[in-house]
């Protein structure tokens, strides 16, 4: 066994890391939800085959370890607030669609809506709050969040340029499904084959229910916090390949998608996701990542659109990337009057305003090419014909 192996095997021992995540909380409940499979599969494939350095070894057990820590927590949480659990999560508007699309800038102009609740970077970073907080203080978790966005613009400033990282705003649930570790985060940041393949074949139905749980924790924090609101804006790119079981948990969910020709989008997808493999690993292939990620988001679209096809179509609204550029508050109005939501003056001025007050040009432009990462205009309109053809070609 080489030295790497061995790190390896020391970083991803499952007994070790419940052992660590228990002795760090002073707690042993990690509560009934099914987790330790997705787990096994997980630590199993950073084991044989992620080639990662020793920066990515460490996050990688380290945020292991936090999400382990994360279910302890909330488990004794619930465990002396059972209360937590009746909170309701009626009706989120879920925005789906490719990455690169306007999702994020859809979902904080919907957040601006005072009657809307939405996750904070450093909620879904931390989801679990101390045992000693004080809810009238500021909350000891956003410090490190903040730290922790930091760190990741300095270790690659073209971060900056493909996402707007901001640990205070509105940002997506991504990193709460992360817990269950029915997740598609870990293969954001490393190449794995086999975890990566066994994701496709699961039911992501227990995924869906603890952060459904997750959720309820986190209103329930909110309220608290003296903060009640009518409903979540929930939003994740992954989403789009699993809106039977967000449906089947979230029954009167309602869903706006964005649309974006993927000629556009799947090679800023390969770079966004190639850029963090590299800073975790010595041997991050370009196009290995851009053939994943264009696999993984057409994966996901035809998933979607299969989806639709079972599901009453007032359920859904879309929006094309250069409306929501044009006009976003008019689109989401549009939206709204299709899921019998009043687009009331409150609302509509204060998404003006954060619209005004985060213009795109701020930040920098984020430059790719196809080549960059072994993709080809004609493979990338092949994956992705029948979505093409119903809604890029389809609106021109």
């Amino acid at each position: 066994m080489n030295a790497v192996s061995v790190e390896a095997e020391k970083s991803f021992d499952e007994a070790r890391l419940l052992a660590d995540a228990r002795a760090n909380t002073g707690l042993s409940d990690f509560g009934d939800d099914p987790f330790r499979e997705p787990l096994g599969v997980l630590l199993r494939s950073l084991r044989e085959e992620a080639p990662l350095n020793a920066l990515g070894r460490e996050m990688f057990r380290r945020r292991i370890g936090e999400s382990l820590e994360t279910r302890l927590k909330i488990q004794d949480w619930i465990s002396r607030f059972p209360e937590i659990l009746d909170e309701e999560i009626e009706a989120p508007i879920v925005v789906v669609g490719l990455m690169r699309t306007g999702t994020t800038m859809l979902h904080r102009i919907l957040a601006s809506d005072p009657r809307n609740h939405a996750a904070m970077w450093w909620e879904t970073r931390f989801p679990a709050p101390d045992r000693d907080t004080n809810w009238r203080e500021p909350d000891p978790r956003i410090a490190p969040a903040q730290a922790e966005v930091a760190a990741i613009l300095a270790a690659d400033p073209r971060q900056a340029s493909i996402h707007p990282w901001d640990a205070l705003a509105p940002d997506e649930e991504i990193m709460l499904l992360e817990h269950s570790f029915l997740s598609h985060v870990p293969e954001a940041f490393a190449n794995l084959p086999s975890y990566r393949s066994w994701l496709d074949e699961q039911d992501w139905t227990p995924a869906y229910v603890y952060l459904r749980k997750l959720l309820q924790s986190l209103q329930w924090q909110k309220r608290q916090r003296g903060l009640v609101r009518e409903r979540w804006v929930l939003k994740t790119p992954g989403h789009l390949g699993y809106i039977e079981p967000l449906f089947a948990v979230f029954p009167g969910a309602r869903v706006i998608q964005t649309h974006r020709d993927p000629l556009e989008t799947v090679p800023s997808a390969a770079s966004m996701n190639h850029a963090l493999w590299a800073i975790y690993s010595d041997e991050a292939g370009a196009s290995e990542a851009g053939a994943q990620w264009q696999e993984r988001l057409a994966w996901g679209t035809r998933r979607c659109m299969a989806s639709r096809e079972r599901h009453a179509e007032d359920r859904f609204a879309d929006i094309s990337f250069r409306d929501l550029m044009r006009d976003p508050v008019a689109e989401i109005e549009r939206a709204y009057a299709r899921f019998g939501i009043e687009m009331t003056a409150e609302a509509r001025e204060a998404m003006t305003r954060w619209r005004t007050d985060h213009p795109r040009d701020k930040r920098p432009a984020h430059d790719y090419a196809l080549a960059d990462y072994g993709l080809t205009e004609e493979g990338i309109k092949a994956a992705f014909s029948e979505y093409r053809a119903k809604y890029i070609n389809s609106s021109d």
